[in-house]
């Protein structure tokens, strides 16, 4: 066994769109600004909310390895190819990947609805993913210098020694020595790495985030908060209404922004002070223009945006 161990970094965007799935939608705060945590919520629909519940269900850090594709040791894979990846997985896969692991016994309470219904799941999930990086994406771009020193800063721990002081500095629920990592939180215990290599990952996430891949026999994965990222931090772009409201109206542009997830259509007359009747005559207009859909659930119509709606909107943010 190696008393030094082996440094090497990757840079893989889809862990940070991981971790602020998990934080924001799935409940596992990990010191997420409220401010994006509400944004991130906002902007992610009711099928992507049921599909991420899974993720942090109290008592359990394990998920299928399709949820948590390994960060490329050869160049960064972009969100959208994981999207794409997910699309294009058989639902059998998912089935297969849950029985790894948790086994040939039944599965754990919050898997079971996928288990029931993988496609939908997949479908979901892949959604959730897609709606979380179109807001969080810009900020991703702006980390990059930080990404690049960090970069640096691993490469130069490498070559001249120090690992182990790296290693311990990563994250204050991360504790290493003598080839072992001690995780406090989901993934808590003493973890054993032999000789294997570690690879480090740079996420821009909440500064508790921590994501860990255990279980291959060649390396270890830990994903960690860039340090600095702190300093990225700012409020979410919000669409520029006067611009808007010149295009479609004030009313009619202050109804699409406040439909961020789906919403009965008395929730939106209530939170826009608005008559039920104008609400629904605006809801006419808007869904003529294929940028809201309806749908009646019970007693209830629900209201959602559309994908050409989110591209409007996403035209005209600050």
């Amino acid at each position: 066994m190696t008393s030094t161990p082996q440094l090497s970094i990757a840079i893989s965007p889809h862990l940070t769109a991981l971790a602020l799935i998990t934080d924001a939608l799935a409940g596992r705060r990990r010191g997420l600004p409220d401010l994006w945590r509400e944004a991130l919520r906002s902007r992610v629909g009711r099928l992507g909310h049921q599909a991420v519940r899974p993720l942090a269900a109290p008592g359990y850090s394990v998920v299928p390895d399709c949820v948590v594709p390994h960060s490329p040791a050869g160049g960064e894979v972009s969100v959208q190819a994981q999207i794409d990846a997910l699309r294009e997985l058989p639902p059998d896969r998912l089935l297969t990947d849950l029985e790894q692991a948790f086994g040939p016994g039944p599965l754990p309470a919050h898997w079971r609805p996928a288990a029931e219904r993988p496609a939908n799941w997949l479908h979901g999930y892949a959604g959730a993913v897609g709606e979380i990086w179109n807001t969080a994406e810009p900020l991703w771009k702006n980390a990059r210098p930080l990404l690049d020193k960090e970069i640096r800063r691993v490469g130069v721990a490498s070559v001249r020694g120090g690992p182990e002081l790296l290693l311990g500095a990563l994250n204050h629920r991360i504790v290493y020595g003598e080839r072992r990592l001690l995780i406090a939180g989901a993934q808590a215990g003493v973890h054993d790495l032999g000789d294997r290599k570690i690879v480090l990952v740079p996420m821009l996430a909440g500064k508790d985030a921590v994501i860990l891949s255990l279980d291959h026999e060649e390396a270890v994965w830990i994903a960690y908060p860039v340090p600095g990222a702190g300093t990225l931090w700012r409020r979410p772009s919000a669409p520029a209404r006067d611009e808007l409201s010149a295009l479609m109206g004030p009313v009619r542009a202050d109804l699409l922004c406040a439909i961020g997830r789906p919403m009965t259509m008395s929730m939106l007359a209530a939170d826009m002070k608005i008559a039920p009747s104008s609400i629904t005559y605006h809801c006419d207009r808007l869904r003529a223009a294929h940028l809201i859909t309806r749908e009646r659930r019970g007693r209830e119509v629900w209201v959602g945006r559309t994908h050409r709606a989110d591209e409007l909107l996403e035209m005209y943010r600050r």
